[in-house]
């Protein structure tokens, strides 16, 4: 089956397609800079094509993706009639989705429920999705949730110390994100543990731009550390994660910020960015570090410790661990990162191989990285949470 995925931001739109009888991506791209001017990039085949187009929002996005997708020259199908479902990718689910589901206009009307959950997000997907209804009308649509893979917590691990009351009324509790990332590279560690998968302890460490990390116990999610939307856990590229909730309304009784005020500042100000103050990409603070500078080496401190922290919580939880997974951009790429994590854990059972952890960047396969007398297995897994996606997809879609 041919799946469209695709991934909506507010001013961006991710595409790939997918052959799913052979786990095959046909064509991958990304519309950028919707609602301002725009532009299409799209790969097939090792060919990249670029065009700067006007752009106004997610409907002619998708008529450009589907444009490209169908041309003689830069496509992969004959028509739209050969891309035979659409998969989107959905950050929050509430307590709405514990599963990926089929778009009805009740799973639309549910969807708009969780606005309020992830608001740098949903009102990106609705787009995305309302884009796809308006181009590629009759086209079976599912939506994939991120929090679907973190529902089979215990009510103990996701509550939090708050009148019961306020969950009965709105739902205040964990979800958790990167739900899809999280449950595919730990499947794939079971695999390589070479043991059933109900026998596995697995920490899997989702580390980039938005990080989150998760206790995997018997292929379950356990315990995550994103919370009520993804701002909580682990500093991230420009959020704060966890923080004393007094922080917040004693900054904005001192600063005069409005609750949305307060809440862009934790969004888009803050993790390493704020600590650093160069930037939110771990890439230019690396660099800084190497040039001396001391806030941006405490921006990279304080994200490992906090990683590391977790580790050992997680690792109490499941009453010890198997496996520590590093993904996504900065947990596949920042092999410092990694280093600074792994640093004094031997006692613990964790001891990296440092010469394979420094070669390890941009890896097609999974890596380990630990050495051979590490009681417990350090692996880098390229996350594949489109492959999830369009798999999911087919399994709704055929069923139907």
């Amino acid at each position: 089956m041919n799946v469209l995925v695709v991934n909506a931001g507010s001013s961006s739109l991710k595409y790939q397609l997918f052959d799913t009888s052979k786990n095959a991506v046909l064509a991958k791209g990304i519309c950028e800079r919707i609602g301002i001017d725009g532009k299409i990039e799209h790969k097939i085949d090792g060919r990249k094509y670029t065009e700067e187009t006007p752009i106004p929002n997610h409907t002619v996005a998708t008529q450009l993706v589907i444009k490209y997708l169908t041309d003689e020259e830069m496509g992969c199908v004959k028509n739209m009639s050969e891309i035979e479902a659409v998969g989107h990718r959905i950050v929050h689910g509430g307590e709405y989705f514990s599963e990926s589901m089929l778009l009805t206009d009740e799973t639309l009307e549910k969807l708009e429920l969780c606005r309020d959950l992830a608001p740098l997000h949903t009102g990106a997907h609705i787009m995305g999705i309302e884009g796809c209804l308006a181009a590629m009308p009759g086209v079976p649509q599912v939506l994939v949730f991120d929090t679907a893979f973190h529902q089979t917590m215990s009510k103990q691990a996701y509550m939090y110390g708050l009148p019961y009351e306020m969950y009965e009324k709105y739902h205040v509790r964990r979800y958790g994100a990167h739900g899809t990332s999280h449950r595919y590279v730990a499947a794939e560690a079971a695999k390589l543990l070479n043991k059933p998968v109900e026998e596995t302890k697995i920490i899997t460490c989702h580390i980039g731009n938005g990080s989150s990390i998760s206790a995997v116990k018997g292929g379950k999610c356990i315990d995550t550390s994103m919370g009520f939307t993804p701002l909580a856990g682990i500093l991230m590229g420009t959020r704060c994660g966890d923080i004393d909730p007094a922080i917040v309304t004693y900054i904005m009784k001192n600063e005069g910020f409005t609750p949305d005020e307060m809440s862009d500042y934790m969004n888009k100000k803050c993790g390493l960015l704020g600590l650093s103050g160069i930037s939110s990409d771990a890439r230019d603070i690396e660099a800084a570090i190497i040039n001396g500078d001391e806030r941006a080496k405490l921006a990279a401190t304080t994200l490992a410790y906090q990683i590391k922290r977790y580790i050992g919580a997680y690792t109490a939880a499941m009453d010890g661990v198997d496996a520590v997974i590093f993904t996504a951009g900065m947990g596949e790429n920042n092999t410092e990162l990694r280093e600074r994590v792994c640093a004094d854990l031997e006692n613990f059972g964790i001891k990296l191989d440092l010469e394979i952890n420094k070669k390890t960047t941009v890896q097609p396969n999974n890596v380990l990285i630990s050495t051979p007398d590490s009681k417990i297995k350090v692996y880098v897994i390229p996350t594949n949470e489109e492959l999830v996606i369009a798999s999911d997809t087919e399994k709704i879609v055929k069923a139907l």
